[in-house]
């Protein structure tokens, strides 16, 4: 059985003092294939380093995360492009929208969403949005983007059924994670309506741990957790569900 995690913060400071402990007690959960998102270049380093010393699990996207868009966002759209001209990415992410922090900086968030959609476009790569209180700014811009060209995943999804079918007709996956496990989640309530073949597993460690860790710091291991989850709501087995998810992001990711 092999399980993917696709979107862990692996470089977080919230694992410094354990990180290959961590990784381990993944990898000892048949969780094998870790996709590590990126939020702005200062954690670029961490990441390449991340990806030579487990080179066969760690696999790297790049990208400019909304919550991380200031007065340097251009500078940073900027370090997306010069990596991209260097090496192979999995995909360009996180990107999106985040209306819950601070609405400041919409307008370049919606710039450097637009901006990384095209990159992908552009590179042939799948792309990984986060959206917070900005599912109707998100599929605005997405709908005028929408082409075959454009494929990926709708990280870490809380929306509700018609928002889940409007993301699958942009090409997007649904990424579920700790979310689905929790009372008030809301998208357990609808998820078996959604086919299997539009789910892929995701933790986003260390945050948003599943249940009975809500609360606590999460970690790619957990996704065992949300992989049982899935195999209640959908009446059959964790390592179907495994092998789904994970034939899924081989789809999206290509590897």
């Amino acid at each position: 059985m092999i399980l993917t995690d696709t979107h862990s913060h692996l470089y977080a400071e919230e694992f410094d003092l354990d990180r290959k402990e961590m990784i381990q007690r993944a990898f000892e959960k048949n969780t094998t294939r870790l996709f590590v998102p990126s939020i702005d270049s200062s954690y670029t380093q961490k990441m390449y380093e991340l990806e030579k010393e487990y080179p066969n699990q760690v696999f790297l996207m790049i990208g400019l995360h909304p919550c991380y868009v200031k007065e340097n966002y251009l500078e940073e759209l900027q370090h997306v492009e010069n990596e991209l001209k260097k090496r192979k990415f999995a995909a360009i992410g996180e990107i999106g929208l985040d209306l819950y922090w601070d609405k400041t900086y919409l307008k370049e968030q919606q710039e450097a969403f637009i901006h990384q959609i095209k990159l992908a476009k552009k590179y042939e790569l799948p792309i990984n949005i986060h959206c917070r209180d900005a599912f109707n700014e998100i599929f605005e811009l997405l709908e005028q983007e929408k082409e075959k060209k454009l494929f990926g995943i709708f990280h870490c999804f809380t929306g509700d059924y018609q928002q889940a079918l409007q993301a699958i007709d942009c090409g997007l996956k649904l990424g579920i994670g700790g979310v689905a496990t929790f009372k008030n989640g809301k998208i357990d309530q609808f998820l078996k309506q959604i086919p299997l073949e539009h789910i892929v597993l995701e933790t986003d460690a260390p945050y948003l741990a599943p249940v009975p860790y809500r609360g606590k710091r999460n970690e790619s291991s957990y996704v065992y957790l949300v992989a049982e989850k899935l195999a209640q709501i959908y009446g059959t087995t964790v390592e179907e569900i495994a092998q789904i998810t994970t034939d899924n992001s081989k789809n999206v990711f290509g590897f």
